[in-house]
């Protein structure tokens, strides 16, 4: 059984912690580099409903994508509820690794795994990374679709095959319009226009888009735009991240026993339509 040290040596090497932005707070949280590891968890977010289960499950490790503590802190009390996520955590002898930017731009990342739940074939990064001499990571994906489909279709699709959530998939533009080029982007994405539009897409699917950036993306080109769910658009990373241990796994001979949490984390419970429409 490989211990703690190895399997995060293993995890390094896909997700290096150097090329996480400068702002992130990725690699290990918690966890004894000598102890052994049998059972690994992915998910999304570190929090204690996820953490209950890796204790369920008997995991000795937590992969997720979102920091625990991304900005900092002075205290890991168990008053707090991050405070009690690592309580839990070390009470239960169970690591927890992060891959957040650094797993956004990897070859494949986050974005690579969104397309694949979709179909969409990648042409390459949004943004490319500068460091990388074969131009395949970086920020985001431009993608091609097999056929041509509608605004309305893509969406349709984007709602079939990403996790359900109370959102669904919001449409900005005109849902018949034809789509042939489609950029994507894990998680938020509205700081990305500049690059979507230069790319020439005729969609963008991503999360967290907000009012006024769709508003001006909208009536600068004819350019849709589909809003997900930020933990559904990253959700694909985890089956992704945890076949790619499973293959490290199966090649040095460990035997890990690999599990993607399928627990909507999400934080939208429940969606009301709206019913009246103004005169």
């Amino acid at each position: 059984m490989p211990r703690l040290s190895e399997v995060i040596a293993a995890l390094e090497n896909l997700w290096p912690a150097e090329r996480a932005e400068s702002w992130d707070a990725v690699g290990t949280v918690v966890g004894d580099p000598d102890q052994e590891v049998t059972r690994v968890l992915f998910a999304v977010d570190p929090v204690q409903e996820i953490v209950d289960e890796a204790v369920r499950l008997g995991a000795d490790l937590l992969v997720t994508h979102h920091p625990l503590y991304l900005r900092g802190t002075t205290t890991v009390a168990a008053t707090h509820f991050k405070g009690r996520v690592v309580h839990t955590l070390i009470k239960n002898d169970i690591a927890l690794h992060v891959a957040h930017t650094n797993a956004d731009t990897a070859d494949p990342g986050v974005s690579d795994a969104l397309a694949g739940a979709l179909d969409l074939r990648v042409v390459r990064p949004l943004v490319p990374d500068p460091t990388d001499p074969h131009g395949r990571r970086g920020l985001g994906r431009v993608c091609e679709l097999d056929h041509p489909v509608t605004v309305r279709e893509l969406a349709a699709r984007a709602a079939e095959r990403l996790p359900a959530t109370a959102q669904g998939i919001r449409v900005a533009g005109d849902p018949e319009a034809v789509v042939r080029t489609v950029a994507v982007s894990g998680g938020s994405g509205d700081s990305l226009f500049d690059q979507v539009r230069a790319a020439g897409v005729d969609a963008f699917l991503t999360a967290d888009l907000r009012h006024h950036p769709a508003s001006e993306a909208v009536a600068h080109s004819p350019l849709a735009l589909l809003d997900a769910a930020h933990w559904a658009t990253e959700w694909p990373w985890c089956e992704l991240a945890a076949s790619q241990l499973d293959e490290i796994s199966d090649r040095h001979g460990w035997d890990l026993r690999v599990h993607v949490s399928k627990t909507v984390t999400d934080p939208w419970t429940a969606h009301a339509a709206s019913t009246t429409t103004s005169s």
